[in-house]
């Protein structure tokens, strides 16, 4: 008599499945939710238009110049992917020279805190008396406000290597950029990913305060300005509300490439 074979099972496989389904459901029910109390709110409280829309006034808001808010969302994508791509450069070679020098790191971390403890909208004026109108201000007070958090990631990971990797490298007698290129930077891209997700809703940030600038005259930023002065809230809150979508995919499309880019950080790290 032969014993029956049967195949392994995987008894992941059901909460890995669990685990997919709720990574897409919770949000969704999350933006459900927050709906449902916004509107609830509007009608309890009765709280006038001018004051805070409905969401279906807000709908109906954006579907009277559907066109119009797409040309200016898309000119504020653009300024947005502009600047971080600008930050992410800047901030890792800073970064990486924070790390490769101590003299370098005493030298100018104090002047990168204070240009970060600076209030970026008290300088807006001075970047339109220095640069002009149009993109430039814009992309400079993208950069200004995001790239910090790319700097203080990149140079915490360059110098937090694990002291069994390098011990590792050192026995194995690498020279010092076959260190940095095979142990320290892989090792330091988790880190620097962390940074590159903080600064990324910071960057939707600085571009709508740039197009806040006097002299902005495209932009979501400067939707919102224009609007709300006039009493046309739920136009302004249409693109408040596109803004966060917007930040929302851009954030996300990050967090899907740090997966892509580095499976094994998943392999040895621990998972709620």
């Amino acid at each position: 008599m032969t014993a029956v074979q049967t195949a392994p099972y995987d008894v992941e496989a059901p909460s890995r499945s669990r685990g997919r389904i709720a990574a897409t459901l919770l949000p969704v029910l999350g933006v459900v939710v927050a709906l449902a109390v916004w509107w609830l709110s509007v009608i309890v409280f009765d709280i006038k238009e001018i004051i805070l829309p409905a969401p279906d006034k807000v709908l109906e808001a954006y579907n009277r110049q559907s066109d119009y808010m797409l040309e200016q969302s898309w000119i504020t994508l653009v300024r947005i992917l502009t600047g971080f791509a600008m930050s992410v450069v800047a901030g890792v070679l800073i970064g990486l020279a924070i790390a490769a020098s101590r003299t370098v790191e005493r030298m100018f971390n104090p002047l990168l805190v204070a240009v970060n403890a600076i209030p970026k909208i008290a300088i807006g004026p001075l970047l339109v008396a220095w640069l002009g109108f149009g993109h430039k201000p814009v992309l400079v007070m993208i950069f200004l406000v995001c790239f910090f958090p790319i700097v203080l990631s990149t140079a915490t990971g360059l110098t937090t290597t694990p002291t069994d990797m390098a011990e590792l490298v050192r026995s194995m007698d690498a020279t010092r950029w076959q260190a940095f290129g095979k142990v320290r930077f892989p090792a330091a891209l988790p880190q620097i990913f962390v940074g590159l997700k903080v600064g990324m809703p910071l960057a939707a940030i600085g571009a709508v305060v740039g197009e806040f600038l006097p002299g902005s005259d495209a932009g979501l930023g400067y939707v919102i300005q224009q609007t709300s002065g006039i009493g046309d809230t739920a136009l302004a809150v249409a693109a408040i509300v596109l803004l966060a979508i917007m930040t929302i995919v851009l954030f996300y499309a990050l967090v899907a490439a740090e997966h892509l880019l580095l499976p094994w950080v998943r392999e040895i790290t621990s998972q709620r």
